[in-house]
């Protein structure tokens, strides 16, 4: 069964989590559909969304791993649509 996610990140100090937030997201490829991120270079603040299209179990990993990262703040939110394939 497939779901349809939103990931929701903010960054408190991306200087020093940015690159291992991007790896992880990278090793995700196959379930992530696309991403948008701003930077609120003021306020050393990056706020990122990740659209991502997978199993609940991908899904939950990639949140469980980004959101054990120091200094990240996750939240996602699932379509209620179940998608067959």
């Amino acid at each position: 069964m497939t779901k349809i996610a939103v990931i929701g990140a903010v960054l408190d100090n991306p200087k020093e989590c940015q690159s291992q937030f991007n790896d992880i997201v990278s090793s995700y490829k196959k379930i992530v559909k696309g991403r948008m991120g701003i930077p609120f270079d003021t306020e050393g603040v990056s706020v990122i969304s990740i659209i991502v299209s997978g199993s609940l179990d991908e899904i939950n990993s990639l949140t469980g791993k980004l959101g054990n990262i120091k200094g990240v703040n996750i939240k996602t939110s699932f379509s209620k649509k179940n998608i067959e394939k």
